[in-house]
């Protein structure tokens, strides 16, 4: 039984390596592309699903409603529709889901600042496999 968010005593411990532990789905779902940005995005503030797809580029409808059913299953999104006439939905982060939004929006942040540190390593690290490569075949 968990309380206040804390495991009981008696629970087994989460064991992230264990390939049966349940935690590798959560991390799927808030680490996965589309995740990441969903939750970055609303980081900023609760979008309707048009703005949320333009704010996203590159995803499609489908993987953006997949992905924002997944996360509100999960806790970390709330989906609010109003019953008005055209129909109104907004997604929100809900307390869960900003408290992990901000754990990989700097993951995400700190990727846009090394980029081009990465590409570098890239660059070498091919340039290393051709040499290689060139020289196996003389």
């Amino acid at each position: 039984m968990e309380v206040s968010g804390e495991v009981s005593a008696t629970a087994p411990l989460p064991d992230v390596f264990d390939p049966m532990c349940p935690s590798r789905a959560v991390l799927e779902h808030v680490t996965s592309r589309w995740g990441v940005l969903v939750m970055a995005s609303l980081l900023e503030r609760p979008y309707r699903f048009s703005e949320l797809r333009r704010r996203i580029g590159g995803v499609s409808e489908k993987m953006l409603a997949q992905t924002l059913r997944t996360l509100e299953r999960d806790g970390f999104v709330h989906r609010d529709a109003k019953p008005v006439i055209p129909p109104r939905v907004d997604y929100a982060l809900t307390p869960l889901g900003t408290e992990a939004a901000h754990r990989v929006w700097a993951l995400a942040h700190w990727s846009e600042q090394r980029a081009a540190v990465v590409q570098e390593a890239r660059e070498r690290y091919d340039g290393a496999r051709r040499e290689s490569a060139t020289a196996l075949s003389q």
